[in-house]
């Protein structure tokens, strides 16, 4: 008899900080009993450079969650970000095979085969297979079960990534005596939980902007379309703030909390703020609307440079439900603002369903939780011997 309850963690190991969550799962509740956090270190735009300053960093997070969760966890889902990701599209049609044009079972099991057949070279690890939509008949379907057509396609964007990178991250939470389950394209974990399944149908694009990383994911027919990740993020408006005014990047940091904005909305040149406002040895003042000039400079690149990645595939007609922010940096004021203008679309911040604690209602838990929270509704079904429905089934909107 399959047990009544898992304790489950999220872990992201991100460039500034590492985040666990941990859940306790019934078949019919999510409680989130544990959290975890610490700096980051050995990390660099996603990827693990020091192995054994990661490790430490990842082990205190997961002692940490493990104590305030007070048991034992069981199973670990591990978010992957970092430029090394990459993905491609791979199609595939078939005839249908019955004689009266329905299309069957194993017509859909040999179209879904042969869209997956792509191989990727021997220093590349496949991480995730994201199904689009079928076609039949050059109508997009989402279950062609029992209808009737002539020709089926089939198209999966396939995401990979480096496998020395991808086996770094494995082994920290190996070393940690626990095993991991899945592996999660972070922005998959974060798209889900910041939007709904009506945003995801009528078209959307989310960005998750990290300290180190962009992760962006496009919604099309309420599937995840493509994915991608772009290695700049809130620690580049930082260095961009410390090399244009020279100051230190922990003062950068601080300025930028304080007083940044991804649109220059200062129109009076001469405004100056205090570096640190305490009249220390070395406080001075800063032009406020050069401040801003740098930020909007640096975010406007971020969002260039993601639309240029999306190419063809991003218009303003296909994403009618706009743009949303989520990730630490999103919080930079004005950001959303110089979104709207970057992609000519509407843009909103990324929200949270309302049963969200408010600890956690923090655009940089948006991965952990939205991993926790697909992990927690394809555990239960499992557990409570519904129709089975995989993981990833859940995470990318399969019916």
């Amino acid at each position: 008899m399959p047990s009544k309850f898992r304790i489950i963690a999220a872990v992201e190991i991100g460039t500034s900080q590492v985040k666990v969550l941990v859940g306790e799962i019934t078949p019919d509740t999510l409680a989130i009993v544990g959290i975890g956090e610490c700096q980051s270190h050995g990390v660099v735009k996603g990827a693990v450079l020091d192995l054994r300053a990661a490790s430490n960093a990842v082990h205190t997070a997961l002692e940490i969650a493990q104590k305030h969760a007070r048991v034992a966890i069981d199973e670990i889902f591990l978010a992957q970000t970092g430029k090394h990701l990459e993905g491609f599209q791979n199609d595939a049609a078939i005839n249908v095979s019955s004689s009266d044009n329905m299309v069957s079972q194993m017509d859909i099991d040999n179209v879904c085969r042969l869209a997956l057949s792509k191989n990727v070279p021997e220093d590349r690890t496949i991480v995730h297979e994201i199904r689009r939509p079928f076609r039949l008949d050059g109508q997009t379907i989402p279950s062609p079960e029992y209808l009737v057509g002539r020709r089926l396609e089939a198209s999966y964007w396939i995401v990979h990534g480096d496998t020395n990178t991808v086996s770094n991250s494995i082994h920290i939470v190996n070393g940690y005596n626990l095993k991991v389950k899945e592996l999660i394209v972070s922005s998959l974990a974060s798209g889900t939980m910041v939007t709904t399944p009506e945003d995801r149908q009528h078209g959307i694009l989310v960005l998750d902007i990290g300290a180190g990383t962009t992760d962006y994911i496009l919604y099309r027919h309420g599937h995840a379309h493509i994915t991608g990740v772009v290695p700049v993020g809130g620690n580049h408006i930082t260095n961009d703030l410390a090399l244009g005014l020279r100051i230190t990047e922990g003062q950068a940091e601080k300025i930028k909390i304080r007083f940044g904005n991804a649109s220059i909305t200062t129109r009076d040149k001469t405004e100056k703020v205090w570096l640190n406002g305490d009249l220390s040895i070395g406080d001075r003042q800063l032009p406020r609307h050069g401040i801003e000039q740098i930020i909007s400079s640096r975010v406007w690149e971020i969002f260039e440079i993601i639309r240029k990645k999306l190419g063809p595939e991003f218009t303003p007609e296909t994403v009618p439900a706009g743009v949303v922010l989520t990730g630490g940096t999103s919080k930079l004021a004005g950001i959303t603002e110089t979104a709207a203008k970057a992609f000519e679309v509407p843009a909103r911040p990324g929200d949270f369903p309302p049963e969200i604690h408010d600890q956690l209602r923090d655009p940089a838990y948006a991965t952990p939780l939205g991993i926790l929270y697909t992990a927690a509704r394809a555990t239960q079904q499992q557990i409570g011997r519904h129709p089975k429905r995989t993981f990833f089934d859940i995470l990318t909107g399969r019916r």
